[in-house]
């Protein structure tokens, strides 16, 4: 029995945002307050999250139980993610050049006060190329869970579900022991997500009434300029591998509107991490393929968080007046595919990521990052949904890429959307 609109997740959200833009506006005292609604909601996903990824990303890869596929998807995948990452780079590249949003600001680097960022600087400061790779590795099993390092726990279940695979059937049982955890884990996730409009109308209310609709004025055409190149990037570079896939983009972000929604109001792309498993699963991808894609594709597949490092890099030189010479911007796109592999669709992580990038351009006063504090978080719920349009594109790719995309349940699961709509 199909559901009323008034009681579909998407519906709730959207109300849940509106409220929290209305409160944030007219009673930015009270709304600040609203924080621990949003913040607790993230916390309850993010307790859950690394235990999915492990679980997803060991019964994709056991599941399989050809080592030969397992390393030809990873290889495709990764090679796919490389390519749109530096594609993604690069358009943020010339949309800072072609809108010109730091132009007339004419700020002088010593008149900036670092101390606001600083928290971020120390943080940036150890994320060098060896402190990296060595970040990846846990200090034990365990830590890599404690520790909320998704990139850590990526690492150990690639190890844990190939060495499943590996021993054949005598790890037959512990498999079975994996798949139904994340059964459990998948459950307890959908009895969260039932909260996710409370959640919305915390983070949405706390981030309008902490900053406001005058925090954007300087700054608006910096921030209307990224969400412009991020429909951008969406509708015309992911539109076009869509099509080369015989899948229409617009019918795409309609099958994945409520998660949109839930990633507008959070600005976080793992809240909806096992939503997006089990959507593209639906969707007709082969479920090996979406247990090993998603997940991955959440550190090393972030398409919004590229754009917004290389125009925020743009847009802090022109707002400084300095001249960015092709070799420094091929640097930042050099460090930038770097930087942001493990940042998480979260606009604190994005931060984080600018700051280190800024710290290997020595060009680029890092002090300048204090020009974007207090809009970053408007600019994070746009690199957020980006990323998480991205990733379920490329979860797509890979599956028509490995002939194991079924188009008959793709239509059949859009049709459905469209009924329900109507």
């Amino acid at each position: 029995m199909k559901k009323p609109f008034y009681r579909t997740i998407y519906f709730e959200v959207f109300i849940g945002i509106l409220l929290g833009v209305i409160l944030g506006h007219f009673w930015p005292a009270i709304a600040v307050k609203m924080a621990p609604l949003g913040d607790a909601f993230i916390k309850l996903i993010k307790m859950m999250i690394a235990v999915v990824i492990f679980c997803s990303i060991v019964t994709g890869i056991a599941g399989m139980q050809d080592m030969k596929k397992v390393g030809r998807v990873g290889g495709k995948a990764l090679l796919y993610f490389e390519v749109i990452s530096t594609l993604s780079l690069i358009i943020g590249l010339f949309g800072g050049h072609l809108l010109n949003p730091g132009e007339g600001f004419n700020v002088n680097p010593d008149s900036l006060d670092s101390s606001q960022i600083q928290g971020y600087l120390d943080k940036g400061e150890h994320l060098d190329l060896s402190s990296f790779f060595m970040h990846i590795i846990p200090d034990t099993v365990v830590s890599a869970f404690v520790g909320g390092n998704i990139l850590s726990v990526l690492f150990l279940a690639v190890l844990f579900g190939w060495a499943l695979s590996a021993i054949g059937d005598a790890g037959r049982p512990v498999f079975n022991i994996i798949d139904a955890f994340s059964q459990v884990f998948f459950k307890i996730v959908n009895m969260i997500t039932r909260f996710s409009s409370i959640g919305a109308f915390g983070a949405i209310a706390f981030t309008v009434g902490q900053y406001g609709a005058g925090s954007l004025g300087p700054l608006a055409k910096l921030v209307g300029g990224f969400y412009l190149v991020c429909i951008f990037f969406v509708l015309v570079v992911l539109g076009l591998v869509c099509r080369l896939f015989n899948v229409s983009i617009l019918k795409f972000l309609n099958y994945i509107k409520d998660e949109l929604l839930v990633v507008l109001g959070t600005s976080s792309t793992e809240v909806v991490l096992p939503q997006m498993l089990m959507k593209m699963e639906k969707l007709g991808c082969s479920k090996t393929i979406v247990g090993l894609v998603i997940p991955t594709g959440y550190s090393f597949n972030l398409d919004g968080t590229n754009l917004y490092l290389t125009m925020a890099v743009v847009f802090i030189s022109q707002a400084m007046n300095i001249d960015l010479s092709l070799t420094d911007q091929l640097i930042i796109i050099g460090v930038g595919m770097l930087t942001s592999k493990g940042a998480a669709g979260v606009a604190g992580a994005a931060f984080i990521m600018l700051t280190s990038t800024l710290l290997v351009v020595p060009i680029v006063p890092v002090q300048g990052m204090v020009l974007i504090l207090g809009i970053h978080r408007f600019m994070g719920t746009g690199l957020a949904m980006t990323n998480l349009v991205g990733n379920g594109v490329a979860c797509m790719v890979v599956s028509a890429w490995e002939k194991e995309l079924d188009y008959k349940k793709l239509n059949n699961e859009i049709k459905n959307v469209k009924q329900e709509l109507a």
